[in-house]
């Protein structure tokens, strides 16, 4: 049973341990550890910001906290219940359907003999969503500012920063009580991000979503979020609300917050 009132997501002892190739037959295998006994409480209604340079850990961590990958120790639970890599689809249907993800790659993440409609649809189809998807679909791409016609057109058809935006359509078509980014921005440039910024912004305060936004870039999550948790060779190493960006303690904290360009307005 879920509880509204518990944290949308937390992890207890959350640890992922990987098996290296190895370089002789009688060598042992050596492991790397992406994230390393972590604690983290994220409550319904937070804007958490996963800050860390590349390699920290931030992504794999993401991955694990939305059952996209089983952990090696500890746990995770969504508003108050167990959640599983290892379980069946229709076992997380209720989990994949409080959520939505948004991806690094607006190029990848679309395919490119599917037209944005269908595209910005799936979720509705294969979550079992009820009620009229060509309506949602529609309402969706016009939360993202995307023309009347989008949906019956291809993705080479936009610019990057259009299609990072059927992409974001695609993860709230369903309207999910949870929003995850996963360097959503860092493919567009500077003036797009900027507009992807406050696009998320509006969205998240108009569908009162959850957001979970990993981000190696400080003004990103300064922009976008209240908490924010920094990492490091899979470890969470200073967290709390955002504010601790002006004047951090940990060493880590404070080259992220220094070497951080500035965003243009919006």
């Amino acid at each position: 049973m879920q509880h509204e009132d518990s944290p949308a997501l937390e992890a207890r002892g959350l640890s992922r341990t990987y098996r290296l190739p190895r370089r002789g037959p009688f060598e042992p295998g050596a492991t790397r550890t992406a994230v390393d006994a972590v604690d983290l409480t994220v409550p319904a209604g937070a804007r958490l910001g996963v800050l860390g340079a590349s390699g920290s850990g931030k992504s794999t961590l993401v991955r694990l906290l939305t059952a996209l990958e089983a952990p090696t120790s500890g746990s995770v639970s969504a508003w108050g219940r167990p959640l599983s890599a290892a379980a069946s689809a229709s076992t997380t249907r209720w989990f994949r359907r409080r959520t939505g993800i948004v991806f690094q790659d607006p190029y990848a993440s679309l395919d490119p003999r599917m037209r944005i409609g269908r595209t910005v649809g799936e979720p509705l189809r294969a979550l079992r969503v009820p009620g009229d998807h060509a309506a949602l679909v529609a309402e969706a791409l016009h939360r993202v500012d995307l023309p009347d016609d989008a949906a019956d057109r291809f993705p080479h058809e936009f610019s990057g920063g259009q299609r990072q935006r059927i992409a974001i359509a695609r993860a709230v078509v369903h309207r999910p009580a949870l929003l995850v980014g996963d360097e959503p921005m860092s493919a567009l440039d500077v003036v797009v991000r900027a507009r992807v910024i406050d696009l998320l912004d509006r969205l998240t305060e108009d569908l009162g979503m959850t957001l979970v936004l990993v981000s190696h870039d400080v003004g990103v999550v300064q922009r976008l979020c209240d908490r924010v948790a920094v990492m490091d060779a899979g470890r969470i190493v200073e967290q709390g609300p955002v504010t601790l960006l002006d004047d951090p303690r940990h060493d880590v904290t404070r080259g992220l917050v220094a070497a951080a360009p500035t965003l243009p307005p919006v």
